[in-house]
């Protein structure tokens, strides 16, 4: 259990903060993985994709499932089941959809709107005003959340701002959508149930890939109708996936048993920057609610891609956000020592100046 969660026998000698997509299944999910049934997921369905579909629905609250390869795919099928082409989406103006999944604009033919916000929530009056009938000649068809939100560093909207933002799209009409690549992290913060989230939303993605250490997929949520014609328009984009099961299996153990560990993650994040700070006022790094950390590298006079290459000399695999940041991110194969060593090879790089 203890490579489960920390490094594995074989695993390289390399500090890897560059994503929680580095993760990799456990033993008990390649267990599941080689005694899952299987059926055709294309023709009269998988049972342990079922499985996993009629799990995740229930632990979201919501009344139907689909097993989708990816985050994205889930988001875009989100959008094809429930908007229209010419229509809106608004959402919070860095929001990993609008910026990430461009893609959407031209499958879709839906024109995606951002609108400002603070720590990933959208200014709400602001939000209102998009809203407003003179706001855009095209019609709102969809508000999109995200949380834990990827570009705010991990930030978690608040459940009051979830609850505001329902109430304006209910009172027109418009669902909801949240992009849960991380709602297990967002869950995890707060204290609460993945469903207590959920339930502020009309349909929810959900990564299983991620923090949770499936080795692919997500799941989309919604109602039955909703997800009846995603699961049509997942086929026609490529999606119908067979012997999904094998799959399917280790997403089930990612969902009932891996979110049970996230706050391991974000504690290691904390533990990170307060690392980080000490070495203040040449860098300095956010204090992650989760488990991403941000780190401004704006006084050391080297950009991004310099650290990067010099911290991978190091052993220590990093991201660029923009020219003059990095986005560190910890999941369960990050130790307390490669926090230590993070810290230390920082300091080296700075040292070496």
């Amino acid at each position: 259990m203890q490579d489960d969660l920390t490094h594995t026998a074989d695993a390289p000698s390399v500090v890897d903060l560059r994503s929680d997509t580095v993760t990799r299944p456990t033993e008990a999910m390649y267990a599941r993985m080689r005694t899952a049934p299987l059926g055709d997921d294309g023709l009269d369905a998988d049972p342990t994709a079922c499985a996993l579909e009629e799990t995740a629905a229930a632990m979201l609250g919501k009344a139907a499932g689909l097993f989708v390869p990816s985050c994205t795919m889930g988001n875009l099928l989100a959008i094809l089941a429930q908007v229209q082409r010419s229509e809106q989406i608004l959402l919070e103006a860095q929001a990993h959809m609008l910026n990430t999944e461009r893609g959407a604009a031209t499958l879709t033919g839906a024109f995606l709107y951002g609108v400002a916000g603070t720590d990933g929530a959208m200014d709400l009056d602001r939000l209102e005003d998009a809203l407003s009938p003179n706001a855009s000649p095209l019609r709102t068809a969809m508000i999109a959340l995200e949380t834990s939100h990827n570009a705010a560093g991990g930030t978690v909207l608040p459940p009051a701002h979830m609850a505001a933002v329902a109430n304006l799209a209910r009172a027109r009409g418009i669902p909801v959508h949240l992009d849960g690549a991380r709602l297990f992290n967002a869950a995890t913060h707060l204290g609460v149930a993945p469903a207590d989230l959920a339930a502020h939303v009309d349909t929810v993605s959900l990564c299983l890939s991620k923090g949770l250490s499936a080795p692919v997929g997500a799941v989309l949520a919604g109602d039955g109708p909703v997800i009846a014609a995603a699961r049509r328009l997942r086929k026609m984009i490529g999606g119908t996936q067979r012997q999904v099961g094998i799959m399917a299996a280790a997403g089930l153990e990612a969902i009932t048993v891996m979110g049970a560990r996230l706050a391991e993650d974000h504690d290691r994040a904390r533990q990170l920057s307060e690392g980080l700070n000490a070495l203040r006022p040449r860098l300095s790094a956010t204090m992650p609610q989760t488990n991403i950390v941000q780190v401004d590298l704006g006084r050391t006079g080297r950009d991004s891609a310099r650290w990067i290459t010099d911290l991978d000399a190091l052993g220590i695999r990093t991201r660029p956000l923009g020219g003059q940041r990095l986005r560190l991110v910890t999941h369960r194969h990050i130790a307390a020592a490669d926090i230590d060593r993070a810290v230390a090879a920082f300091r080296t790089c700075l040292d070496g100046a």
